[in-house]
């Protein structure tokens, strides 16, 4: 049995590295934390120099080298593929046959190739799992459970799409699966095409713009592109799509079904766009709780595990956790690619899993990535004459909810970096949620990205259930909840649009969706010390224990990693304040920043 594995995700979508070891979880992140690509596909080459950093080790340490997927499974899927849409994908087929025949025909070799290039030693056995496997593993195995159904749905890994998995102990057993070219992920994808973002990026902008339309193209949905059984199980009509011929998700038979060609990017929403959305957001929802019902039946679990792309959208698994189908709900908060590199080392380790017997997972708050102590940045500052007061963590935290609740928005970088799409309190832009032109301020001015998008909550999960129709724990911000009726104020239910932003529907309105919902995360002492007293000290100040909570970056741009990432992002944009480590800057004090060009002209809008 191996003791310390280094988990690979690799080549396709948001590359990363996990090392499990004897004591557990030692560290896993994104490349694109490190080379500053959005979504890195390439050999994750800083990614495993950081794990390997972080728990003092070389390769010659290391057991064993997971692989999340099977890559010879994958090419026969390709191969398949073009010989059923022959000739139609030829050109297709001539782009990117070149790379299958060559390195990705011999993926593991390539890894073990990059791997010997980064001189870090001596490189172990590379063992291969699946894809849906890897999903699976990551799901369940560092879940507080001992048993539990789980439900892995994304676009697709080698042929399947969608997975069904028992696990109990430190096992997991296929129990059931659908195989492409039916795929909830890539439906939903089309759509988000169609409405004009980018393909496996901007599925959570169309999850955000289904509030502020009607479900009227639902039907449609069902009666032309979807057949759906009572189980969940599923066929796409795929002469409606494109994505079997290699080049764009929808085209002409997309367009007569919706009434015209897909929006532009950057063109302006219309209330087709919104509706779009609105409505397969609801197929979705129908989908997921159709499976989440089969998963119940067929294992007899009372707690379920999801992974996939799929499992964030969390409004489908605020749904699942609505309608009381489990007892509990957990979430990868990795659950994309990136953690697939975790499954894998996990059941190449297949460890002992002590974590159940505390109810805890082991996903130590997400905090798996890089941090950095006192010293190290303020010896960045220093070098740059930047000037900074340092504070005990108790008066930091005092001042910073003091600036809060006078309306600053704080940059909070504290701690580990978090390993998955979230920002949890550890790379985290904060704001007062009861000001109402937060969001507009913070869209606008901060981020640099569009007005509709909604911000998510930061709860004292001692209070949550004050603010929030919630009723488990969500410490990963992957479940939405509706505000609680207390909570709320009257609205002007004729505004249509994006006119419903200027509405105040609650006491927190920077973070009450258009339809009262809002995408919550529970802060706990034992999770997190430091954003637990923030909320505290803010709820003193205020009676307000809710905050606003959004990643560290601006638009385009992965969350920052390192204190000259979070300075940068300071810099160029209007956060009042940077709490890093114990030390805190103001904006007012700084030196003028200056850089050759404007900087949001080299990074590609999303």
């Amino acid at each position: 049995m191996a003791t310390t594995v280094l988990g690979i995700s690799a080549y396709y979508h948001d590359s990363a590295a996990a090392l499990v070891g004897a004591d557990g979880i030692a560290a896993a992140a994104q490349e694109e934390r490190f080379s500053r690509r959005r979504h890195d596909s390439a050999f994750p080459a800083q990614a495993v120099r950081y794990c390997l950093d972080e728990a003092g080790l070389t390769l010659g340490d290391v057991d064993a080298i997971a692989y999340y997927e099977d890559p010879a499974r994958k090419f026969r899927r390709v191969l398949a593929t073009y010989a059923a849409t022959a000739p139609h994908t030829w050109s297709s087929f001539r782009e990117v046959m070149p790379a299958w025949l060559g390195w990705k025909a011999r993926t593991l070799d390539t890894v073990r190739e990059e791997l010997r290039g980064l001189g870090l030693g001596a490189v172990p056995p590379v063992q291969r799992f699946g894809h849906h496997q890897s999903h699976a593993a990551s799901a369940f195995l560092p879940s507080p459970y001992e048993s539990a159904a789980v439900l892995c749905v994304d676009g697709v890994g080698e042929w399947t799409t969608t997975s069904l998995w028992h696990g109990a102990g430190q096992r997991v057993e296929p129990v059931a699966e659908l195989r492409f070219p039916h795929s909830l992920g890539l439906l939903y994808s089309a759509f988000t095409y169609f409405c004009g973002f980018k393909v496996d990026s901007g599925e959570y902008k169309l999850m955000g713009l289904a509030p502020y339309g009607k479900p009227v193209y639902a039907r449609l949905i069902r009666e032309k592109l979807i057949d759906l059984k009572p189980d969940g199980s599923f066929h796409l009509d795929t002469d409606r799509f494109e994505y079997l011929h290699g080049h764009v998700m929808t085209g002409r038979r997309f367009e007569e079904l919706f009434g015209g060609p897909r929006r532009q990017p950057e063109a302006p929403l219309t209330e087709r766009e919104f509706d779009l959305a609105a409505s397969v957001q609801e197929v979705t929802e129908e989908v997921m709780l159709r499976l989440a019902r089969t998963a119940r039946e067929r294992t007899g679990e009372r707690r379920l595990c999801l992974a996939g792309g799929v499992a964030l959208n969390c409004v489908a698994n605020g749904r699942i956790v609505e309608e009381g189908i489990f007892d509990e709900v957990w979430i990868q908060p990795a659950a994309g690619d990136a953690g697939g590199a975790l499954g894998a080392a996990l059941l190449a380790q297949r460890a002992a899993r002590p974590h159940t017997r505390t109810g805890r997972d082991a996903m130590r708050a997400s905090r798996l990535g890089p941090g950095y102590d006192n010293d190290r940045i303020a010896a960045y500052f220093d070098a740059n004459a930047v000037p900074y007061t340092r504070l005990s963590p108790e008066e930091l935290s005092g001042q910073v909810a003091e600036q809060l609740a006078e309306g600053k928005v704080v940059g909070w970088f504290q701690g580990r970096m978090e390993f998955g799409p979230r920002a949890l309190g550890g790379r985290s832009i904060l704001g007062d949620p009861r000001n109402p032109a937060m969001q507009s301020v913070m869209n606008q001015k901060i981020k640099f990205r569009e007005s509709f998008r909604p911000f998510a909550p930061i709860v004292l999960a001692e209070d949550a259930k004050e603010y929030f129709k919630l009723s488990q724990p969500s410490p990963y911000m992957l479940i939405v909840a509706q505000v609680a009726e207390q909570q709320r104020l009257e609205s002007d239910g004729a505004a249509r649009g994006l006119e419903r932003l200027r509405t105040a529907r609650s006491t927190i309105p920077a973070v009450t969706h258009v339809d009262h919902s809002a995408r919550i995360q529970t802060v706990t002492a034992e999770a997190d010390p430091r954003l637990h007293r923030l909320l505290g000290d803010f709820k003193e100040r205020t009676g307000c224990s809710v905050l606003v909570n959004t990643s560290f970056n601006v638009r385009g741009e992965p969350i920052v990693t390192s204190p000259e990432d979070a300075y940068r992002c300071f810099m160029r944009t209007d956060i009042d304040t940077l709490a890093i480590g114990d030390l805190l800057l103001t904006k007012a004090d700084q030196p003028a920043w200056t850089e050759d060009g404007d900087w949001r002209d080299e990074i590609p809008l999303d």
